[in-house]
């Protein structure tokens, strides 16, 4: 079992440029399976999960070549029915390649399998499963069709109006991509705006669709059967969930001055720099530009201090994947932070409410597991510990800084291989910007 021994450290500084966002990589992918002509992708993130996805789209039938470092040219179907697998689609630990390509396989005219690990067999499917049966998919699965493997007979879907009990970019992005080649207009609507990179992607490859906000900030989308999509040349922002551990270490250690330049920051996906600035946190924004469709920045982040955060409601799900990171900038916070509305948590790759209030608390911190969230009193100093990820890329990471921010002792982050899912580079930024 591959583990990190991490000492206190006084300081990050340095210039520093994300791999690619993640998401972002996924659709890029699966949006270059369905196009017409070529699409070339710079700033890939050659992470397990999108290597997925990417293996996904060639046993479909696009051809895919690396062009470079973290740059590959794919070749599409032109919108011709893709090819019926030979083999078990197999997406990993990714839930991401998963529920969107269950969306593109229900509308094809063919039988395939999708599975995924262990911890990926354990995650509920039937937020997806339900709506795409509606449309007219014949799938079968594990526990009702509500686990993988999930074996799935397409074709001849029709559009629909749901509405999600969630916001969630994965049910809504699953529907849209069926709903690309289902019968009529498929619409989806949600009780607050989740992600919208698959939105602002289709319309980069040449889609049409339409979008509604209500006044209490539910969201609408609408997308016609029968587009055409055009291949692009894209440019993948950085990630900001992987920004997010380093402007955490950043703001915890005095005397940090770091610059992260050319990250994604989708307002969909920066609420954790929402809640900071409840707490007082000022960041400097510079070279504000946009990629592919979505907006890009450089940030500089200095130590600072925190004030406590309430969060909740609308602001969850664009911060859902940064909570274990929130956790542990809570333990920093002056005052009580609280965090609710986010029991999406509980069906992460761990059961990540559980996971981060366990491992904080050995090293000493004053956290208390919520139904839906957790309550953190701060400041508190931690101290080192042996600590375990749980499987969990994202829990192993925060430990790792938190690890870093321990006024004393050495932390031991065991089962850190699922670190390479998603930020592969991680360990090495350990050594390039830390400054013992």
């Amino acid at each position: 079992m591959q583990s990190w021994r991490i000492r206190p450290a006084r300081r990050v500084r340095g210039v520093w440029r994300p791999p690619g966002d993640k998401s972002i990589t996924h659709r890029a992918v699966i949006l270059g399976l369905l196009a017409h002509g070529a699409t070339e992708i710079e700033g890939f993130l050659e992470s397990d999960d999108c290597l997925r996805t990417l293996r996904m789209a060639q046993q479909l039938g696009a051809s895919a070549e690396r062009v470079g470092a973290a740059h590959w040219r794919i070749v599409g179907r032109g919108g011709q029915p893709l090819q019926e697998p030979a083999d078990t689609l197999d997406a990993g630990n990714s839930g991401t390649a998963a529920r969107l390509m269950a969306g593109v396989l229900a509308a094809q005219p063919f039988f395939s399998v999708l599975t995924g690990d262990e911890s990926l067999r354990r995650r509920p499917m039937r937020r997806v499963v339900e709506p795409l049966q509606r449309m007219g998919a014949r799938i079968d699965g594990r526990d009702g069709a509500t686990r993988l493997p999930l074996a799935i007979r397409g074709g001849a879907l029709r559009g629909i109006h749901y509405l999600t009990p969630v916001a969630s970019a994965q049910v809504k992005s699953c529907l849209l991509l069926a709903g690309l080649h289902a019968a009529g207009v498929t619409e989806v609507a949600e009780p607050c705006l989740s992600r919208d990179h698959t939105e602002r992607m289709l319309h980069a490859f040449g889609a049409t669709l339409e979008q509604q906000m209500s006044d209490a900030g539910a969201h609408r989308v609408r997308i016609a059967g029968g587009q055409r999509l055009e291949g692009q040349r894209l440019t993948i922002p950085g990630d900001f969930s992987s920004a997010a551990f380093w402007v955490a270490a950043a703001l915890l250690l005095s005397g940090s001055d770091l610059t992260i330049e050319h990250v994604g920051v989708n307002p969909t996906r920066t609420g954790l720099l929402e809640a900071l600035a409840q707490g007082g946190v000022h960041l400097e924004w510079q070279a504000v530009g946009e990629q592919a469709g979505e907006p890009t920045a450089t940030l500089r982040v200095r130590a600072q201090p925190i004030g406590a955060m309430r969060i909740g409601g609308a602001l969850v799900p664009s911060l859902i994947d940064e909570a274990p990171i929130l956790a542990l900038l809570a333990t920093q916070a002056h005052g009580e932070t609280e965090l609710r509305d986010a029991a999406e948590l509980r069906v992460k790759e761990s059961d990540r409410i559980e996971a981060i209030t366990t491992e904080l608390r050995t090293m000493g911190a004053q956290i208390e597991p919520l139904p839906d969230g957790f309550r953190v009193q701060g400041p508190t100093p931690l101290h080192g510990a042996e600590v375990h990820s749980h499987g969990d890329h994202r829990i192993a990471m925060t430990l790792a800084i938190a690890g870093l921010i321990a006024h004393s002792g050495e932390t031991v982050v065991h089962d850190v291989a699922c670190v390479q899912t998603s930020f592969p580079e991680f360990e090495s930024l350990l050594q390039a910007l830390v400054e013992a």
